[in-house]
């Protein structure tokens, strides 16, 4: 067989065997077809896998959620950048120092000074499962006028649920991503950077609490697709029974459902990472973006353009205003220096041809074309929002 290459021709005399004929009378030639299906078969199947996605990378599991906690606490050590006296601020460091047993009147709490210490709400977010014990990042933010947290000591303060029950507690020195400085006093220069006023406690939470969590109802476990889609919901599914045969079926474009076979009902956390591990290929939805605030463009490979006409021309209108001094002639006797303003008006308009597009297949095409065009990204979206009300754009169009 010497037209077969030697990575084949174990495969070659397999198939020999499986028609009874002798090696010797297997022709290459007559084995084109079982050749040509290994060539382009195996290569394809090779590719699907290579660039398939982790169903883990594109669901949650049902239950699988975090919850936010919220807590109302006190910063100190702010070396007089903190509040400047507040009602609120003054009535919370006259209830902190009751808890410590000094009792501040009333009518006394104006003379509290809280000067360096600024009232703060800290936030975090609690993920599942997670045990008594560990720890949490915290957010802490200014709730008065304090100028900066910088330096700063955040003092215990308990972090509540939705449910109004303590699920951690936050308690560490602040780290501030930015700086208030300067020179103080009227007229002083200042230089501020970032957001002096939010901070954050890496590992500043204790948890205190477990939240109870089930992931397994009715012996199935619920797929929560992260970009809701009917086509990656079936796709999902048909990969998973490919794996675990009749066992999944997509409810909606959101949820896949999973029946767990009878030997993994005691290991539903083994159950799970197979089922994260299997790969598909998602759809992608064919989708513009547009961001008018930044000028950003964002457009999926999905996208196509109808055959249509563009013309883009822009107009530039400059008005100029300037200041001219009429003065009397020598030696007059009448008349007076005068300033009078005036007003130059140019309209400048840039020569533009109307540029045909055929029907453009891919994102890269439609990129070209509008290149073509010189357009400026202000000028492209302006061009996919009118090619969007024409019907050439066959994509979902989204303006933030």
């Amino acid at each position: 067989m010497p037209l077969v290459p030697r990575i084949l021709r174990p495969k070659v005399r397999r198939a020999c065997r499986q028609s009874k004929l002798p090696i010797r009378h297997c022709r290459p030639a007559k084995l084109v077809g079982s050749i040509i299906f290994l060539i382009l078969v195996l290569p394809g199947i090779y590719f699907t896998s290579a660039s398939g996605v982790r169903i883990g990378d594109l669901v949650m599991v049902s239950g699988d959620r975090d919850n936010q906690i919220v807590g109302y606490g006190l910063v100190a050590g702010l070396a007089g950048d903190g509040d400047q006296n507040p009602i609120y601020t003054q009535q919370t460091m006259a209830n902190m120092l009751q808890h410590y047993g000094i009792d501040i009147p009333s009518a006394s709490l104006s003379a509290l000074s809280a000067k360096n210490i600024a009232v703060v709400m800290v936030t975090a977010d609690i993920p599942a499962f997670i045990k008594t014990g560990q720890r949490l990042d915290v957010q802490v933010a200014s709730m008065g006028d304090a100028k900066s947290l910088q330096g700063g000591v955040l003092l215990q303060t308990p972090l509540l649920g939705a449910d109004n029950k303590v699920y951690a507690v936050a308690q560490g020195p602040v780290s501030v991503g930015g700086f208030t400085a300067g020179t103080g006093g009227g007229g002083g220069a200042t230089v501020t950077k970032n957001h002096p006023t939010t901070a954050t406690i890496i590992g500043g939470a204790l948890v205190e609490r477990e939240i109870p969590t089930t992931i397994v109802h009715d012996d199935s476990v619920e797929l929560l697709l992260r970009e809701p889609d009917f086509t990656s919901a079936s796709r999902v599914a048909a990969a998973v029974n490919l794996m675990f045969t009749n066992s999944a079926h997509a409810v909606d474009s959101t949820e896949v459902r999973v029946q767990m076979p009878a030997d993994a009902a005691l290991s539903p956390v083994d159950f799970i990472a197979q089922l994260e591990d299997v790969e598909v290929i998602p759809a992608t939805p064919a989708r513009v973006i547009i961001n008018e605030r930044t000028g950003t463009i964002v457009a999926t490979a999905g996208i196509q353009i109808s055959s249509c006409a563009i013309a883009q021309g822009n107009i530039t209108i400059n008005v100029a205003s300037t200041l001219d001094v009429s003065q009397p002639n020598p030696f007059s006797k009448t008349g007076q220096t005068a300033i009078t303003p005036r007003t130059t008006t140019e309209v400048t308009e840039n020569k533009s041809a109307v540029v045909t597009l055929p029907e453009l297949p891919t994102v890269e095409k439609v990129a070209a074309a509008l290149n073509t065009l010189g357009a400026t990204p202000r000028d492209i979206m302006a061009i996919f929002q009118a090619m969007k009300q024409a019907g050439a754009l066959q994509a979902e169009l989204i303006i933030k």
